[in-house]
């Protein structure tokens, strides 16, 4: 019996489906779009971002950032890296600029709102003042690996928590292409895993957290997510009882 047209398209279907994780983190090509900038005083990110990295996310990679309209995925996107560069051969280098994604926002159907400094790198050298004076630029772009040199994975305690009554966590330095899907922490005196909310962007929460275990520590673990699938990575004695507003604890691990 031959395949027909709904077959085949059935088919087709459950192939996309099974092929999509891959296409999600794992990027060899290029996708066509388009890019504008915002200005900030300094030409770097900006501490007031979607994705609540306050003062990291003004000068992480050298503040060559970016907001992202679809590509910010509810929060998920957020610290995700992608080479952008533009496609006028005129104007514009071939190696363009790689960014961090810190800050959700759309503009004149474009995926990047690119900070001025993370604009700039798009040109060759001397003809910026050229790009700048078009606004919006055609780009093509593609998801490539974060690299932190000699920095691991670490959760910050965001200022917006409150001790002992309100933890808030961001993760930074956040390698790979791997994304964080889900927090939780243990419950000792109920001997279970309790999940913190998505509060926005990369911020996660969750109101009167356990006090740590008898060592004086809280265990935490996080739902990886990326092309082969979803796992848990626990993080033992990560956050102390004690811990303080604004500081950050190596989990003495890179994502892939």
């Amino acid at each position: 019996m031959g395949l027909t047209l709904d077959n085949c398209f059935s088919l087709m279907c459950l192939i996309f489906i099974l092929l999509l994780p891959s296409l999600c983190f794992s990027q060899d090509y290029y996708v066509s779009s388009r890019a504008t900038y915002y200005g900030s005083p300094d030409c770097l990110g900006t501490p007031t971002g979607a994705c609540g990295y306050k003062a990291y996310g003004s000068t992480i990679n050298g503040g060559e950032v970016s907001g992202v309209s679809r590509l910010f995925k509810n929060g998920t996107g957020c610290g995700a890296c992608y080479q952008v560069r533009c496609k006028s051969p005129k104007h514009c280098s071939e190696n363009g600029v790689k960014v961090v994604v810190t800050d959700h926002g759309e503009g004149d159907n474009t995926d990047f709102i690119l900070s001025t400094r993370a604009y700039n790198k798009l040109a060759l050298p001397g003809l910026a003042e050229a790009l700048f004076s078009y606004g919006v630029v055609d780009v093509e772009y593609k998801r490539i690996p974060c690299q932190y040199s000699g920095y691991n994975l670490m959760f910050k305690v965001h200022e917006h928590s409150r001790f002992p009554d309100y933890l808030s966590l961001i993760a930074i330095y956040q390698a790979g292409v791997s994304e964080i899907t889900a927090v939780e922490i243990w419950q000792e005196d109920c001997q279970e895993w309790v999940c913190m909310r998505r509060a926005y962007g990369a911020v996660w929460d969750m109101p009167n957290p356990p006090r740590g275990q008898p060592e004086g520590a809280i265990n935490v673990r996080i739902q990886v997510t990326g092309s082969s699938g979803s796992k848990w990575v626990q993080l033992k004695n990560l956050i102390p009882s004690a811990w303080k507003v604004g500081a950050a604890y190596d989990t003495s691990i890179q994502l892939d």
